[in-house]
């Protein structure tokens, strides 16, 4: 699997920064991520068809994480799904999208193609927008925790010192969403707020200790969402038909994984891509690496069934093992 997002070498996090996004408030600038919109009556209906998770009945203020499949259930990429409107409750005039941008052209793709006979406009918003990620438990305060939604990938409109965005409840505190015009100032609010930058490797640290796989570096367009455990986030298996659904619900109901996405203590750090064995037999390949100040070297990985919590695997060439987990890691776990 290549490595698209992350450098082959973990990078040091910061003590500091680690202690702001477990005990306080960080400030990361995400904007590069890739994002789209779709307008038009039958918005709703043309994504529903496209799609893991089910959209139908979605009201403005709510928002869904799904999965892009190829027709053999294979992930294109996965996307948060934001459903805006003037009216929270009432049917929303537009879906934002937003995506890793290294599944933004597949998605657009796949918009662009199949949304003939639908009222639907799609808009490219990549660069039109910013995106700053407030990560932490005291993520609410900076924002203004009276407006914020609460349920996750849930929404809502705010105003920060001045400035227009949209509020988005993520796993671990809350996103924001601004004209990229209006970035440096939300920026520096934030900043007079109480919130303190942190580093892109400290955020994917925090990442990977939860045990959430990256689209492009641990999973990719070979990866079943069962596989990387993203079924009950991403899959519904009651909605009607979407591009993939007979393959991802063949294995639900009857078939057991190949693969599993699995943690991996280190006992020395090593590169993203690495072969991991288990005796003679290749079992996968490290996806995100991080140096965790708790956990040591820590990575995720798409490993074969055989390889169960508990065993230990060869990393490479080089002497390095790994300590196969379950996720998310427990803090105090013996590495390899």
């Amino acid at each position: 699997m290549a490595a698209t997002h992350a450098s082959l070498a973990p990078a040091e996090v910061p003590a500091e920064e680690y202690r702001t996004l477990t005990r306080a408030c960080g400030l990361l600038d995400r904007s590069e991520r890739g994002k789209l919109a779709l307008t038009g009556p039958g918005a709703v209906e043309f994504l529903n068809g496209q799609v893991t998770n089910e959209l139908a009945g979605i009201r403005a203020g709510e928002g869904r994480y799904a999965a892009f499949l190829t027709h053999k259930g294979k992930m294109l990429g996965d996307v948060r799904i934001l459903a805006l409107g003037a009216d929270p409750g009432a049917e929303p005039d537009e879906l934002s999208l937003d995506t890793e941008r290294v599944a933004l052209q597949a998605l657009f793709d796949m918009i662009r193609r199949f949304k003939v006979g639908y009222q639907v406009e799609l808009h490219k918003r990549t660069l039109e927008c910013g995106l700053l990620s407030l990560i932490g438990p005291d993520s609410e305060s900076p924002a203004g925790a009276e407006q914020l939604p609460r349920e996750e990938h849930a929404n809502s409109r705010l105003q920060i010192d001045g400035v227009s965005a949209l509020a988005v409840r993520t796993q671990d505190g809350i996103d924001l969403f601004c004209e990229a015009a209006a970035s440096e100032q939300l920026r520096a609010a934030l900043l007079a707020r109480g919130a303190a930058e942190v580093s892109q490797a400290a955020a994917e640290c925090l990442r990977v200790e939860r045990g959430r796989p990256r689209y492009g570096v641990d999973i990719d367009d070979t990866t079943i969402p069962q596989e990387a455990g993203l079924n009950e986030r991403a899959v519904s298996f009651t909605k009607g038909c979407y591009a993939g659904q007979e393959t991802v619900a063949r294995l639900y109901y009857r078939g057991k994984p190949n693969r599993h996405l699995r943690g991996l203590r280190l006992s020395a750090p090593a590169p993203t891509g690495a072969e991991l064995a288990l005796g003679e037999r290749s079992v996968g390949r490290l996806g995100s690496v991080a140096l965790s100040p708790e956990l040591g070297p820590i990575a995720l990985a798409l490993v074969r069934r055989e390889a169960e919590p508990g065993a230990v695997v060869r990393v490479g060439e080089h002497g390095v093992t790994a300590a196969v987990a379950e996720l998310p890691f427990a803090l105090g776990a013996p590495a390899a």
